[in-house]
């Protein structure tokens, strides 16, 4: 402040000094510069006062408010979103850093983890004859006549890094062992695939269903129908394939959509192969293309292959070819129509025994070849969103006994919102042999079945794309 008037005053004396004045001019600046200086020494003087006063206490903080309860949650205010110009999203640099573990995704905004959580549920009634029952030949073997939970599913998946996408499902569900019912809870998904692998291709490593057919890879609560067709049930089991290993995929750089798929296991599944070791491996292979026919409907064709080992140490082989139509109307949500089926061939050798003198004890032993095959087609006509109406007929042989069976099933669906439904089916089987159940009890040759499923789902869930 005393460095601004004293400049002040300077200028106001350059500027009179520098014109030119008479004696009185020069006796009267004079005057008016005496009192300048002491104005200015005035408020020096005050200036220096100010300054050694000292400064006022601080004010002592308020006593704290009485508590208030938290208003309801409907009279909150909306939390503040977080935007793009605010929290920008990490870059590549920032995971290449070194930083805490989690600290990338507090970017996110509040309430966000890094991955996300589902949970479904499928519940399935069955109902049938007695004789059904007591023989165990129904669909559900063991479970005839019952209402039970099938699956329940509880899905952690996610974006691990910008390379990386993890998945773990535990899944529950009652079973059925040595006629002994019972609740089973395991691991039923644990993998990662890797996204950004050279030449364009990914790498799924853990525990996971194959990508082995058309719908080997669903879920019980996203079949077609309630349950799995018999083909499949008979030649990989009521599990299907759920095997621990890789796959690699390649979507080669072509003008039309093409996936290739090789994948290494262990070979655990005890209907089909068995061998459970890497010293005789699992191999799968698949291809699969897809292209539109037109701007309101898509097919998509597939083959796929796999070869392993049984416990006995016997090769077998399966093959598949799968097909899949959907007519989509131009402005609706949900096909109007859908076609698809699958056929399955099997090559197989097998023990055999037989009774050479008729003495009832099996003397014969050896190994021959079974070559096997069965396939089902399936239609379903959705004119209304909530309602879907279906038929799928099933046909095939046994993978290592003789004989065979088909079976019709018309279905309808009932969907109120996208996470929950609803599915009646009649099933009707006949086989060319019996089926009977512990201690030769029952008869199952011919099963007339009424199906109930009730399916819901919670938080997110991913499904197939097509």
């Amino acid at each position: 402040m005393r460095r601004l008037i004293v400049v002040c005053l300077a200028a106001v004396v350059v500027t009179l000094t520098g014109s030119p004045a008479s004696a009185q001019d020069v006796e009267s600046l004079r005057r008016e510069v005496e009192a300048l200086r002491k104005q200015l020494q005035s408020v020096t003087e005050r200036l220096q006062a100010m300054e050694a006063r000292p400064a006022p206490p601080l004010p002592l903080p308020a006593a704290p408010a009485a508590p208030v309860a938290a208003p309801a949650p409907l009279a909150q205010a909306p939390a503040p979103t977080t935007t793009e110009s605010s929290a920008p999203a990490p870059t590549l640099g920032d995971y290449a850093r070194p930083h805490q573990p989690f600290s990338l995704a507090e970017r996110r905004g509040p309430g966000q983890l890094l991955f996300d959580i589902g949970l479904s549920a499928d519940l399935v009634a069955n109902l049938t004859q007695r004789n059904v029952e007591q023989a165990q030949g129904g669909t559900f073997a063991g479970q005839e006549n019952r209402f039970f939970p099938r699956a329940i599913e509880l899905g952690l998946f996610g974006q691990i890094d910008p390379y990386a996408r993890g998945v773990v499902r535990f899944e529950a569900g009652e079973t059925v062992e040595d006629g002994e019912r019972g609740f089973h809870v395991e691991v039923s998904e644990a993998h990662l695939t890797l996204l950004t692998l050279p030449f364009g291709t990914q790498l799924k490593l853990g525990r996971m269903l194959n990508r082995f057919g058309m719908l080997n890879q669903i879920h019980e609560d996203d079949l077609p129908q309630t349950d799995r067709p018999n083909v499949l049930a008979r030649f990989l089991g009521a599990e299907g394939l759920n095997e621990n290993g890789a796959e690699l995929t390649w979507v080669a750089p072509l003008p039309v959509y093409l996936e290739a798929l090789l994948g290494v296991f262990t070979g655990d599944n005890e209907a089909a192969f068995g061998r459970g070791s890497l010293r005789a491996p699992l191999l799968t292979a698949r291809l699969r293309t897809f292209f539109e026919l037109d701007e309101v409907s898509a097919i998509q064709l597939g083959i796929s292959a796999a070869h392993g080992e049984t416990p006995e140490e016997h090769r077998n082989t399966l093959t598949g070819v799968d097909l899949k139509y959907k007519l989509v109307p131009e402005g609706w949500r949900h096909p109007l129509l859908t076609l698809a089926g699958e056929a399955l061939f099997a090559n197989r050798k097998v023990d055999v025994t037989g009774d050479s003198d008729g003495d009832g004890i099996d003397d014969l032993r050896g190994t021959t070849t079974r070559k096997r095959w069965g396939w089902y087609a399936y239609a379903e006509l959705q004119p209304w969103q909530r309602w879907a109406f279906g038929f799928r007929y099933d046909w095939t042989q046994y993978p290592t006994a003789p004989g065979s069976e088909w079976a019709v099933e018309p279905y309808v669906t009932f969907k109120p919102s996208d996470f929950l439904r609803f599915r009646l089916a009649y099933k009707h089987t006949e086989r060319t042999h019996r089926v009977t159940g512990p201690d030769d009890r029952g008869s199952a040759r011919v099963v007339d079945e009424i199906l109930l499923q009730a399916t819901f789902l919670l938080g997110a869930h991913p499904t197939d794309a097509f």
